[in-house]
């Protein structure tokens, strides 16, 4: 594996902001960067051979502080949202800023994706290390979070997670890369299959009321190929709420630590296939319904609304608040450890 680093910018403060591009043998390659721990490019071949870039991205490193897509970043301390930005932990209350409508979204505003982490190269890998003090956002505890990205001959990137903590707290960890098989356009062509037939029926702020749902003769059935595009706009409360698909779906056969097949997503056009796999209970299904106004593509591209999908292996929204939820509650002397895998072939 030929891994090889750059300067790519600094922040204003004079940080700099790094790329690592990782390469297989086929030519094939990856880049990721320091900024939020970001994927930058996924590069891999569709049926005909030819190397074609499928993670959205950015031209200037800049554009991805404080970008309201999150584009390729690692969010956290705790991904997705939490309830009026409240939780308790322990008896005690915490308060948290609301930076989505009335919710705490993706950490706040000073979250994990708008961080420059500490980076390194590592056996065969690219590390990135994000120290959180305790009070950040709110939230209780020194945090040390490390996401590592590996790419195999095999055309598969795999992430894990790893994060403790001196104080309890609650962490949810994904990537929020935006894919898009046929490297431009809509993908609304895209076929979607999800290993799910439960998903998690929200409010109209996207939080969770409680049980998961049945996904039989709904919108949200995704069991068999569908393309995403098909009931994108349904009157239905799921995909109305958040203007297509920001669902959250309970993956079948969850069992804490073991990888499980979450979704497989096939352009027909570019014969490319994203096959995704993960230890996390949960996967929320973004089909980039607020891309419009985003910063400059690479390239200079223009991004529009559903040109990308994200599918965000992780935890449930607002789990500090449900109990009954798989726990994203870490203690000190544990590990929280995650693992994804987006593995890349085609027809």
């Amino acid at each position: 594996m030929d891994i090889r680093k750059e300067l790519w910018g600094k922040t204003p403060q004079g940080e700099e902001i790094f790329r690592y591009t990782l390469t297989n043998a086929s030519g094939a390659y990856v880049t990721v960067s320091n900024i939020g721990a970001a994927i930058v490019s996924v590069v891999v071949p569709d049926r005909d051979g030819k190397l074609g870039d499928v993670a959205l991205s950015y031209e200037d490193p800049l554009s991805y502080i404080g970008d309201g897509p999150c584009l390729g970043k690692c969010p956290g301390r705790y991904a997705n949202r939490i309830a009026a930005g409240k939780f308790s932990l322990e008896g005690k209350d915490y308060t948290l800023a609301v930076n989505c409508g009335p919710n705490h979204l993706h950490g706040g505003p000073g979250g994990f994706m708008n961080r420059v982490w500490d980076s390194r190269m590592e056996n065969d890998g690219v590390e990135f290390m994000y120290f959180s003090e305790d009070g950040e956002e709110g939230y209780p505890g020194n945090l040390k979070t490390v996401v590592r990205y590996e790419w195999g001959e095999d055309n598969a990137l795999r992430i894990t997670f790893t994060a403790m903590t001196d104080r309890t707290t609650v962490v949810n960890l994904t990537n929020h890369a935006y894919f898009n098989l046929d490297c431009q356009g809509s993908i609304k062509d895209h076929l979607l299959t999800l290993n799910a037939s439960e998903y998690l029926p929200t409010d109209d702020s996207l939080i969770p009321l409680g049980d998961p749902a049945d996904v039989a003769g709904t919108p949200m059935d995704f069991l068999n190929p569908k393309p995403l595009g098909r009931d994108l706009f349904a009157d239905f409360d799921a995909v109305r709420f958040g203007k297509g698909y920001d669902n959250c779906w309970v993956i079948d056969g969850y069992q804490e630590g073991q990888i499980q097949n979450v979704a497989e997503l096939v352009s027909p056009a570019s014969g490319r296939v994203l096959r995704v796999l993960s230890t996390q209970p949960g996967v929320q299904v973004y089909t980039a319904n607020w891309l419009e106004g985003a910063p400059k593509g690479k390239n200079g591209v223009t991004y529009h609304d559903y040109d990308g999908v994200a599918i965000e292996c992780q935890h449930f929204p607002d789990s500090p608040n449900h109990p009954d939820y798989p726990d994203t509650t870490l203690r000190p002397g544990e590990v929280f450890e995650q693992a994804i895998i987006y593995a890349f072939s085609t027809l």
